[in-house]
């Protein structure tokens, strides 16, 4: 068997943050509500990405943002980063940096969601030769 990497996020306010990754372009493939509304599992697809998302079960800290980066976040490879920043903060996140060009010859933007997780998209495909 191949490993593979399946990224997992909480979010004080699941139901939300699900509508977010929706407006992003996410597919929501599985839902299992708890009480209150609390979402105690759910699966998000857009192409091969696949995200599981909860509502948080503690009250976890954010990392703060610190110039341009919280140190630590997502990367999503994507053909349009203007588009997919576009559609981040029409959707409710916050810029970090508008759609910029790099020295390695990629395109890349930064946002944090509505709740204050980085999220990076650029056209560098990790693996991938410079």
């Amino acid at each position: 068997m191949n490993p593979r990497l399946y990224a997992y996020l909480s979010y004080a306010d699941a139901p939300g943050a699900l509508r977010w990754f929706s407006d992003l372009g996410f597919t929501i493939v599985s839902r299992q509500d708890g009480e209150a509304g609390q979402v105690v599992h759910s699966e998000v697809r857009l192409g091969d990405v696949v995200l599981m998302i909860s509502s948080n079960d503690a009250a976890y800290s954010i990392s703060p943002l610190i110039g341009r980066s919280t140190g630590r976040g997502l990367y999503l490879f994507v053909d349009d980063v203007d588009a997919y920043f576009d559609r981040a903060l029409t959707a409710g996140a916050m810029s970090v940096f508008a759609p910029e060009a790099t020295e390695w010859g990629t395109r890349r933007a930064r946002v944090l969601d509505p709740e204050g997780n980085e999220w990076s998209f650029g056209t560098y495909e990790p693996g991938s030769a410079w």
